[in-house]
């Protein structure tokens, strides 16, 4: 096993490298370029509100925020600046195809002047930044897949097609974490590992080898102000959780909530639980808050690789096929005996809500 501290991440990659002889070690650069482009970013996010300050690098020209991105949403100033160092860093290197990012409405291509590789990077630069303003943890997630074949035969720019790939073709995955200290948790297809950014060294070492996911668990995490428009299922398993050791589950439950995918999804590894941001009926047209491709997917494959269980509470999130760059959806996930519960309440057949009278049963005797 790994001495725990004492592994570098680059390390750790060609470690796992040695497992298939005939790769070129192109998948180990980019992931490393990655990491490198996460180290940036949490050093501008440590400074907050000061991020502008002089001395910290950024790029000349780099656009403030304040624009809608393509999902409608207002881009903060960090956003902007996460997503141009995510680019840069990654563009020249000769390992992409192409690149995708919540923060561009089209892929963005690879200049002319830099070679062109065999993968495509698809990234978050900045999950959860509408926590910035209250200092709460906050990250940067990204997904791995190859190219197309007849675009590396052709050379062609890549299209948003190229990205339509299921969540199961990931070839790596992985999210870095700006918190009191900042992590990378990355999986590549051989069980998850988290690396801590040794500030000293300037170096993610090795600090947790062979992350595992409780099977079960006694923490949910859901957003319970749009209990309203919850699905009956959703309501069902809420409910119960709810209703603690005198319920149906026998056992009492706590609920948290931070509204960071990033966060969640760690404390979720770190000690197990199970997060919720169903389908809804609020708005017929989106099935989903959060975005496939971005955020569902490589979340999912770190979650499937640690043991837990990832869905759409319908179906395996990572065998859904993508129909668009920027397509929502619903998303479970988390210990997998409770996410498989899940998925069981959204097929078993719908029952009437005991919560409302008008349709309960009714009967002379009663318990």
């Amino acid at each position: 096993m790994p001495l725990t501290g004492r592994w570098t991440l680059t390390r750790y990659l060609i470690e796992q490298r040695r497992r298939y002889p005939q790769a070129s070690g192109d998948l180990n650069a980019l992931i490393l370029d990655v990491a490198l482009a996460c180290k940036a970013i949490a050093r501008i996010v440590a400074f907050g509100a000061v991020a502008d300050a002089p001395g910290l690098g950024l790029p000349n020209g780099t656009p403030t925020g304040g624009a809608l991105n393509v999902q409608g949403e207002v881009q903060k100033p960090l956003d902007v600046i996460a997503n141009e160092i995510f680019v840069r860093m990654n563009e020249w290197n000769g390992h992409l195809a192409g690149m995708a990012s919540e923060e561009m409405d089209e892929p963005a291509q690879i200049p002319a002047s830099y070679p062109r590789g065999k993968y495509l990077l698809v990234f978050d630069p900045l999950d959860g930044s509408s926590n910035i303003d209250v200092n709460v943890s906050v990250g940067s997630i990204f997904s791995i897949l190859r190219a197309p074949d007849d675009a590396l035969a052709s050379g062609r720019d890549a299209a948003e097609a190229d990205f339509l790939q299921p969540g199961a073709a990931q070839v790596a995955a992985g999210y870095a974490i700006y918190g009191p200290t900042t992590m990378l948790v990355l999986t590549v297809g051989n069980g998850v590992a988290g690396f801590t950014l040794n500030p000293s060294l300037g170096e993610f070492v090795l600090s947790h080898p062979e992350i595992r996911v409780a099977a079960d668990t006694t923490e949910f995490a859901i957003n319970s102000s749009n209990a309203r428009f919850w699905e009956p299922p959703v309501k069902r398993y809420v409910d119960e959780c709810l209703a603690g050791r005198g319920g149906v589950r026998g056992k009492d439950f706590n609920m948290r909530w931070i509204a960071s995918l990033v966060a969640e999804a760690h404390r979720i590894l770190m000690r197990g639980g199970v997060f919720m941001y169903p389908r809804d009926t609020r708005d017929p047209a989106k099935p989903g808050r959060l975005r496939l491709l971005y955020e569902a997917n490589p979340i999912g494959f770190v979650m499937e690789q640690a043991g837990g269980r990832a869905s759409t509470g319908r179906q395996p999130v990572l065998g859904v096929v993508p129909s668009a760059l920027h397509q929502r959806i619903g998303f479970v996930f988390g210990s997998r005996n409770e996410v498989e519960r899940i998925e069981r309440y959204h097929h078993e057949p719908a029952t009437r809500d005991p919560g409302t009278p008008l349709f309960a049963e009714r009967s002379l005797f009663r318990d």
